[in-house]
């Protein structure tokens, strides 16, 4: 069993930086790929970023490359999603999840657990 709490989340101008961290209970943490979803209003949830469980290998949704980092520390079993030049239409609710994986994770059903979500608002 894996509990999964993100903070972080907040109101940002356009252009300005926002670093969400997720925090994991149990002590097999690093055997998960981790990964971030996000879900804006009337829409479904997508995909953000992942990482596997060793912080070699991450992937990232076209949307976000070049301006989101994803990382992990395992010796703290906290993983972290680093966004940077954000623009409006990143508002959304941020959801971390962990997956049981040697690899990384890139669609929602390979996710067993997740947090409860955090909000980021970009303003214009």
């Amino acid at each position: 069993q894996v509990q999964l709490v993100e903070s972080g989340g907040g109101l940002v101008q356009a252009g300005g930086s926002l670093r969400l961290s997720c925090a994991a209970s149990g002590r097999t943490f690093s055997s998960y790929a981790m990964g971030w979803f996000r879900q804006a209003p009337g829409k479904e949830r997508e995909f953000v970023a992942t990482i596997s469980w060793n912080g070699i290998n991450t992937y990232y949704a076209d949307s976000v490359k070049g301006r989101f980092t994803i990382s992990r520390d395992n010796g703290k079993n906290t993983v972290y999603l680093q966004m940077n030049s954000l623009k409006t239409e990143d508002t959304a609710v941020y959801y971390c999840a962990a997956g049981k994986s040697w690899g990384v994770l890139k669609h929602r059903f390979e996710y067993e657990y997740w947090g409860q979500g955090t909000q980021v608002t970009v303003s214009s």
